[in-house]
């Protein structure tokens, strides 16, 4: 008898690795809960229509992804390939649009993708959407969620947020015609995908993976360039935002998203730690969404993330620091005399050969440089700072404890590091 396997694409998870889901789902519900948003539950198989006319008809979910059939009733059913637009449709069915509504779901997505790691023809996707809210605040309050989490989960440090407006309708509009004139130009070199979408929606191409076609976008021109003074105004005041939360990004031109649903803010959180699976949280403003479905007009933004990419991430990140690559990391202030750093770190390795110390390179403010610490997966890091090595005065932080910074001499600091490195060898030897 032929044994019977799961489906391609579909996967068990095993007693063994549900305790490290149950950490990570447990530290998704405690951030939502704790910016106030409610939990609403939905269900698995939603009408064909509704993922057709929210996502786009020459999008690849609608076009490639979808597990779509025929029900014993004679319609036509989806299981679900995200959150959002069932999470409208239940919004407009139970008369809940008439107030602004901050939500989160959890649960299983379907796509017929090609497997690989990181990426599940069943995958777990946290969402959250905050209805009836226009201003930048409240895209900003769902990045600053995010960014809660990863500090929470010990991720910070293996995320980066990139981010880009992609303008209001009239906007696009303007763009679209510049791009199919750019694109037309190099219409032999296109690959047959994005030849399909150029008369289609051109501004799928940008998010094109094949090699030669992403080297014609990287000379397209921009959106940001064709962004109205709303759009404009919103993307700026967001972006001032981040900046006094202390929030850093990256913006990225090329982040058009794939559902034609979203407007104005479209934001990314990935990582290089996954491979080729980089993105682990995507989301933005979709204004128009809920008037297309027949509610009113009524402004929206929200998230998606991917937990399996979370749960690998927060595995990975745990597996750097257990290698303890490095022990210390040296933190260079502005300032700071270069030979200087090299001299006392070089001190430090000839008095200490079993030291393992990496020095900061390229520059960066406090804040970047602990961020590289703290990703090394060192346990200490010395601080090396303009006004304090006129004093001979180091600052020496553990990165993996809770003890308060010291300020110490060099030769203090030697004495410390052997203390520190003699407990360490009696542990392991033990």
């Amino acid at each position: 008898m032929e044994q019977l396997q799961s489906l391609r694409g579909m996967r068990d998870l095993l007693p063994a690795e549900t305790p490290r889901w149950q950490a990570v789902e447990r530290a998704v519900r405690e951030v939502f809960d704790s910016f106030a948003y409610e939990e609403i539950r939905l269900p698995l198989l939603e009408p064909t229509a509704l993922f057709a006319r929210t996502s786009g008809d020459t999008s690849d979910i609608v076009e490639k992804q979808m597990y779509s059939f025929a029900d014993r009733d004679g319609g036509n059913i989806t299981l679900r390939p995200e959150g959002t637009a069932g999470c409208v449709r239940a919004l407009i069915e139970n008369g809940l649009i008439r107030q602004p509504q901050r939500l989160w779901y959890t649960g299983s997505m379907f796509r017929h993708e090609r497997p690989q790691k990181g990426r599940y023809r069943e995958f777990t996707q946290f969402g959250a959407e905050a209805v009836g809210f226009t201003g930048p605040d409240v895209d900003v309050e769902l990045i600053l969620m995010m960014a809660t989490l990863w500090q929470r989960l010990g991720i910070s440090e293996f995320v980066t947020l990139e981010l880009n407006s992609v303008g209001d309708a009239e906007d696009r509009a303007r763009y679209r015609q510049v791009l199919i004139d750019y694109f037309a130009a190099h219409h032999a070199d296109l690959d047959d995908d994005s030849k399909r979408r150029l008369e289609q929606n051109p501004l799928r191409i940008l998010d094109s993976k094949v090699p030669d076609t992403q080297a014609i976008v990287a000379h397209a021109p921009q959106l940001g360039q064709f962004l109205g003074a709303e759009a404009g105004t919103h993307f700026a005041d967001l972006q001032t935002l981040l900046r006094d939360l202390g929030i850093d990004y990256v913006l990225n031109p090329r982040l058009v998203r794939g559902l034609d649903y979203y407007n104005r803010t479209v934001f990314e959180w990935t990582t290089a730690r996954l491979g080729s699976q980089s993105a682990v949280c995507a989301g933005g403003r979709y204004d128009g969404l809920i008037e297309t479905l027949g509610g009113p007009p009524t402004p929206a933004a929200g998230f998606g993330i991917g937990l399996d990419r979370v749960v690998l991430l927060v595995e990975e990140a745990q597996q750097t620091r257990a290698r303890g690559a490095v022990d210390v990391y040296c933190i260079v202030g502005d300032g700071v005399d270069a030979a200087a750093a090299v001299q006392i770190c070089q001190t430090l390795r000839v008095q200490l050969p079993a030291l393992r110390l990496r020095v900061n390179q390229g520059g960066g403010k406090f804040k970047t440089q602990f961020k590289r610490a703290d990703a090394s997966g060192a346990h200490a890091a010395i601080v090396l700072a303009e006004d304090e090595l006129a004093s001979n005065t180091i600052t020496l932080k553990w990165l993996r404890e809770e003890t308060p910074q010291e300020k110490l001499t060099t030769a203090d600091t030697i004495a410390k590091l052997a203390h520190w490195l003699k407990a360490r060898s009696s542990v392991v030897n033990d």
